[in-house]
């Protein structure tokens, strides 16, 4: 469709036929109707607005729905460059009684921005609404926005922060965040009941419980259980209970950030792949033994909260803003804690969920707001190009590639450590597994 056709189809070219007058009252059939629009357009463009209201007029000679309300539009614009904005207010509004035609979410902005200018927010708040419905998705953010600031005008300050938040991109509660966090809690409560059992006089996790089927076992990883490289982050140390504690809060301090800046769904792959990422570190190089909890996959969350905030510097509200801003610290703390040797805890692991997260943050930019880079782009021009699609595609698959390997290596190492093929041998299984040592993540 030719713009200066207001979205219109063009049947036959945008010649006017010879004669036509534009003073006449005679109606018009659809062509020739969208030609005297295209040239009012072009009127327009050379600013010449008064003979550009004649031809948008004319126009209105038509039956068509569509071409009345384009016309309308038209005469509205005319009439707005001649300083005659009552007129020109009243004609977008005739353009918007058309329901939806290809001009009504243009119209609907220009009556919004009239009423702005005569000092009706109450009216103005009412037109952008109908903007709201209709907006394409890169004008969403920038509509909220200025229904936040006119519900802020009027006192409204609730509504007022619902769109600035909407402007934002925040427009969710962290449904996903919690939700991952009610299945954690829930399976590692379930998975604690008969968890332990007593082997040499050591307690040990019992390899028939829940939690014996979930946790991460270099052996078992060995003989072709890779499903415990995710299904680890859904069990913790079944003797203390403030180590699950302590991760779902760190889990609700770094999701909600990061489902906030990159959505639902992203959040959710983002979670998985640190976790299985960290995982797969604490298999290749971490030492033989038990490993449970799911503070690798949150470390990768930290380390895209990191890169997000600090490379790719997304917008946020001042409370992200200030839980953003700790997440450094809060990972150079963990760090050192966790090589200090004070607690038993998987440092393969955090290491790996980190670097991924980093890794991952750094090719994939926040979508769901606003980042520093994108406020440069125009309206329209925030998709990214097929080559820096195709490169985020391969950033991807070189960190899938990585885990792929990392999995393989550790693989052969446990093959060879454990001097066996694949398949358990029953006897052999039960001494290996009956290793005391337990490592939390």
């Amino acid at each position: 469709m030719d713009r200066a056709t207001n979205g219109l189809r063009i049947e036959g070219g945008t010649a006017l036929p010879p004669g036509f007058d534009p003073t006449a009252r005679t109606p018009l059939d659809r062509a020739t109707a969208i030609a005297a629009i295209s040239q009012a357009d072009d009127l327009m463009e050379r600013s010449e607005p008064e003979d550009a209201l004649a031809l948008y007029a004319r126009a209105l000679g038509s039956s068509e729905r569509d071409v009345s309300a384009a016309g309308y539009y038209g005469i509205g614009n005319a009439l707005y460059r001649l300083d005659r904005e009552t007129e020109a207010r009243e004609a977008w509004e005739r353009a918007t009684s058309f329901g939806e035609t290809p001009v009504a979410y243009r119209a609907w902005r220009q009556v919004a921005a009239a009423r702005v200018r005569e000092g009706d927010v109450r009216g103005a708040i009412d037109a952008y609404h109908q903007c709201e419905k209709r907006a394409p998705r890169e004008d969403k953010a920038e509509i909220a926005s200025r229904l936040g600031w006119l519900n802020k005008e009027t006192g409204n300050a609730g509504a007022a922060n619902r769109y600035f938040a909407r402007s934002r991109g925040d427009t969710l509660p962290a449904f996903m965040t919690y939700l991952i966090i009610a299945v954690t809690v829930v399976t590692s409560l379930a998975a604690m009941s008969g968890a332990l059992t007593v082997v040499g006089g050591f307690q040990v996790i019992n390899p028939s419980s829940l939690e014996g089927q979930l946790a991460l076992h270099p052996f078992l990883v060995a003989n072709g259980d890779y499903y415990r490289l995710l299904s680890v982050t859904l069990v913790h140390d079944p003797s203390d209970i403030l180590h699950l504690l302590f991760n779902m809060y760190a889990l609700w301090y770094a999701g909600q950030l990061v489902e906030r800046m990159y959505g639902s769904l992203l959040m959710l792959a983002l979670y998985a792949v640190c976790g299985v990422a960290a995982s797969t570190s604490s298999f290749l190089f971490g030492p033989e033994g038990w490993s449970v909890g799911a503070s690798g996959a949150i470390f990768g969350l930290f380390g895209v909260v990191l890169v997000a905030t600090r490379f790719h510097h997304a917008i946020l509200d001042a409370q992200s803003r200030a839980i953003a801003a700790q997440v450094g610290i809060l990972i150079v703390l963990n760090l050192v804690i966790g090589f200090s040797g004070l607690l038993n805890v998987d440092n393969y692991a955090h290491v790996g969920g980190l670097l991924a997260g980093l890794w991952l943050g750094f090719i994939l930019p926040p979508g769901q707001v606003a980042t520093l880079a994108s406020m440069w782009h125009t309206p329209g021009g925030g998709r990214p190009s097929v080559q820096t699609a195709l490169l985020r595609v391969g950033g991807v698959a070189a960190l899938v590639a990585v885990i792929l390997i990392g999995v393989a290596m550790g693989t052969s190492r446990w093959q060879q450590f454990y001097q066996q093929p694949l398949g358990h041998v029953a006897g052999q299984t039960t001494s290996v597994l009956a290793a005391p040592r337990l490592t939390i993540k």
